[in-house]
C-alpha cells in the first residue's frame, strides 16, 4: 500500500520541472493567438495584404526555428559537461524575457518581427535545456507520466495569464484603454508570469547526470558531436524514430502556430478564435493526462501512432474549414492530440538515449523538432503566396503524417530485432 502511494507522489524536483510548463506555455499561448493578431493589426494598418501577413509572420516563425536549429547540437553538447545545463538555460532564459519585452513596445511591424523572432530562439533554446532535464528529475519507469503532466498543467496553467489578459483586451473600451496598448499590457503580464513560475526550477531541479569537462571545450565538444552523429546514424532504431518525429512534429507544430493566421485568412472573427484556442488549453488539460496512463496500459509508441492517425483526419477536415463553428470543432480535436503527442515523443526519447549525454541528444532532437516548426510554416506560406490561399498547405501536412507514421513502423521493427 505505501509503495503504490509513494509511485502516485511526485518528488520536489519533478513538481518544480512540470511548473516550468506553466511557466513557458504561457508564452506558447500568446505566441499561438494573440501575438498573430497584433502582427496582423500592425501590417494591414501598413498597407500590407492579408495574404503577405500570413506569408510573412509564417516566414518570420521559420527564421528563428531555422537559427535555433543549427545552434541546437552544439548547444546540446556544452549543457552537457557538469553545472553547464541550468547557466546555459539562463542565458537563453534573459534573452526570451529581454525579446518579449521588445517586441511589446516596438513601433512597427518591422522592428516587432525582429525582437519576436529574438524571443522565440530564446524561448525555444530553454526547451532544449528544459526537456534535457527530465532526465535529471525523474526515472524511465515515471518518464511518461512526468511529461505527460508537464504538457497539462502547462496547458491549463498557462489560460491563468492570458485570460486576464484577454479579459484586459475584451474590456479595454470601458478601462478606456486602446485595444492596442491593452494587447500590449496582456504580454506584459506573459512575460511576468514566465518568470515568476520558473523560480521553482532554478531552486530545486539540478543536474544529476554529465559527462567530464575537457580541457579544450570547444574542439571537444565538436568531436563528441561527430561521435554522437556516427552513433545515431548506427543505430537505426533511433534514427527511424527521430527523422519520422521530424516528418509528424512538423504537421503538429504548424497547426499550433499558424491556427489564428490560418483562420482570420479565411474569415473566422478574432475574438472567436482566440476563445477556441482557449478552450484548446482546457480539453488539452485531462487529454494529455489520460494520454499517460493509456500509454502505461498500451505503449507509448501505439499512443503515438493514434494521434498521427487523429492528425491527418484534423487535416482532412481543416482543408475544407469555413465557418466559425468548424473552427471551434477543429480546436477541440488538436487539444485531444496535441499534449499526448508531444508529451510521449519526448519521454518515449528519453527513454531511448544515454543518460549523461541527454543535453546533446535532445539538441539533435531539437534539430529534427525545429527544422519540422521551419517547413511546416514555410508551406503554408508558400501556399499563401502563391496559391493565394493556405488550404492546399494545410491538405500537404497529411504526407507529412503519414512518412511519420511509415517510419515509426520501421523503428520498432528495428527495435524487435535489437532484442
Amino acid at each position: 500500500m505505501k509503495e503504490a502511494q509513494n509511485e502516485k507522489q511526485m518528488s520536489k524536483s519533478e513538481k518544480s520541472w512540470i511548473l516550468y510548463d506553466v511557466a513557458n506555455s504561457a508564452f506558447t499561448m500568446i505566441v499561438t493567438a494573440t501575438i498573430p493578431i497584433y502582427f496582423r493589426s500592425l501590417a494591414e494598418g501598413a498597407g500590407m495584404d492579408a495574404a503577405v501577413a500570413t506569408s510573412v509572420w509564417g516566414s518570420a516563425t521559420s527564421i528563428a526555428i531555422l537559427i535555433l536549429a543549427v545552434l541546437s547540437p552544439l548547444l546540446g553538447a556544452i549543457a552537457d559537461y557538469e553545472n553547464m545545463k541550468k547557466k546555459i538555460f539562463t542565458v537563453f532564459f534573459a534573452v526570451a524575457i529581454a525579446g518579449g519585452l521588445l517586441f511589446t513596445f516596438a513601433p512597427g511591424w518591422i522592428s516587432f518581427l525582429v525582437f519576436f523572432i529574438l524571443s522565440r530562439i530564446g524561448y525555444s533554446a530553454c526547451n532544449i535545456f528544459y526537456d534535457a532535464m527530465l532526465i535529471d528529475v525523474t526515472s524511465d519507469e515515471r518518464m511518461d507520466r512526468i511529461s505527460t503532466y508537464g504538457y497539462a498543467f502547462g496547458y491549463i496553467g498557462s489560460c491563468i495569464p492570458f485570460v486576464a489578459g484577454l479579459l484586459l483586451i475584451l474590456n479595454c473600451d470601458a478601462l478606456g484603454l486602446p485595444m492596442a496598448r491593452a494587447t500590449q499590457i496582456s504580454f506584459i503580464i506573459t512575460m511576468l508570469w514566465w518568470v515568476v513560475m520558473s523560480i521553482p526550477l532554478y531552486r530545486n531541479v539540478h543536474q544529476k547526470y554529465s559527462v567530464p569537462r575537457q580541457e579544450h571545450i570547444v574542439s571537444g565538444t565538436f568531436r563528441r558531436l561527430g561521435a554522437t552523429f556516427q552513433k545515431l546514424s548506427k543505430d537505426k532504431r533511433l534514427l527511424f524514430f527521430i527523422i519520422g518525429y521530424f516528418c509528424y512534429i512538423d504537421g503538429v507544430y504548424t497547426i499550433i502556430s499558424m491556427a489564428t493566421s490560418y483562420g482570420g485568412e479565411v474569415g473566422i472573427d478574432s475574438n472567436s478564435m482566440v476563445l477556441a484556442l482557449l478552450l484548446t488549453q482546457f480539453v488539452a488539460f485531462p487529454c494529455s493526462i489520460l494520454s499517460g496512463v493509456l500509454a502505461k496500459k498500451v505503449g507509448s509508441m501505439r499512443m503515438i501512432k493514434i494521434f498521427i492517425v487523429m492528425y491527418i483526419a484534423i487535416c482532412i477536415f481543416g482543408y475544407g474549414l469555413d465557418t466559425e463553428i468548424e473552427f471551434w470543432i477543429l480546436a477541440v480535436c488538436v487539444g485531444i492530440c496535441q499534449g499526448g503527442i508531444q508529451a510521449l515523443s519526448r519521454s518515449y526519447f528519453g527513454k531511448l538515449i544515454p543518460k549523461e549525454e541527454s543535453s546533446e541528444y535532445f539538441g539533435f532532437f531539437d534539430v529534427f523538432g525545429k527544422f519540422a516548426d521551419f517547413f511546416g510554416p514555410l508551406i503554408i506560406s508558400a501556399c499563401a503566396f502563391f496559391l493565394n490561399s493556405s488550404r492546399y498547405g494545410v491538405l500537404s501536412l497529411i504526407v507529412l503524417f503519414t512518412a511519420g507514421l511509415i517510419l515509426l513502423a520501421l523503428s520498432e521493427k528495428h527495435n524487435l530485432h535489437k532484442e
